[in-house]
């Protein structure tokens, strides 16, 4: 909290805010373990222990928990890898889409979750190393796939007359090797501060209003509650969008490595 000395009814004015740094856990020289990077490595955990668990009996008639699992991967398998990129080439990839989907989707539900109440990738740097990882697999599968020649087919469409490809070549370039990725990363990232930021906001706002002596200030206090209730369920549904709009673009971009001659 910072307070900003006001005249207020002759006492200085503390406004509401929010403390989005959190300390670090523990530090070993310069490094520091942060939540952040706790509930990451939770997530891992968590993934890896319900699906072996569900995977474990492999019934012919599912239980619960195999129902769930075995949901789950189809999603990621049918509705991503195989509607997208299809072919005989989305199998080798639905491990890569399915651990991505699923990454991305508990550490952006972590904000929904009481105490925790923190999205992973509510913090710049995990967004970019997911991002960064995705470009370079796209550009290795396509450079794989057709040789170096790929640099080229990624940045000079076909059927384009040779004069405007100085001006079409240099847009390709800066939009597959710079904005593709930085977007990528961005929009993940924006949407899960932006989300987070506004429920504490309205959290903190709850407070500072009840704690004033003004009856009506309090009455108040209840709207800003029934918007927090809403912006909460909103957020709750963007996390999961935002999973899948990850995993989306994820198998578009590998698509189109795969089938860049043909685009």
């Amino acid at each position: 909290m910072i307070a900003l000395t006001l005249p207020l009814e002759g006492g200085p004015f503390t406004p509401p805010s929010v403390e989005s740094h959190l300390p670090a856990l523990f530090s070993i020289g310069s490094f520091e373990f942060t939540k952040q990077m706790l509930l990451v490595l939770l997530s891992v955990a968590l993934i890896s222990w319900f699906f072996i668990a569900a995977a474990r009996k492999g019934q012919l008639v599912p239980g619960k928990l195999q129902f769930l699992g075995e949901m789950g991967y189809g999603f990621v398998r049918n509705s991503v890898a195989k509607d997208i990129i299809g072919g005989k080439d989305f199998v080798k990839f639905v491990p890569f889409l399915f651990a991505i989907f699923f990454f991305i989707l508990v550490n952006n539900i972590y904000g929904a979750i009481p105490i925790l109440q923190l999205p992973s990738f509510s913090h710049v740097g995990g967004a970019y190393f997911m991002a960064a990882m995705v470009f370079v697999t796209w550009i290795a599968v396509g450079i794989k796939r057709n040789g170096i020649r790929y640099l080229k087919l990624a940045v000079v469409p076909s059927g384009v007359p040779l004069p405007l490809l100085f001006l079409v070549v240099p847009i390709e370039i800066i939009s597959n090797f710079i904005v593709r990725p930085m977007t990528h990363s961005l929009r993940l990232f924006a949407t899960m501060l932006a989300g987070h930021l506004i429920v504490m906001l309205a959290g903190e706002g709850i407070r500072f209003l009840v704690e004033q002596d003004n009856v009506a200030l309090k009455g108040v206090s209840l709207l800003v509650l029934i918007g927090a209730i809403a912006m909460y369920a909103l957020e709750a549904l963007i996390m999961v969008l935002q999973a899948y709009v990850f995993v989306l673009l994820t198998a578009i971009y590998i698509e189109g490595a795969l089938h860049a001659d043909s685009h």
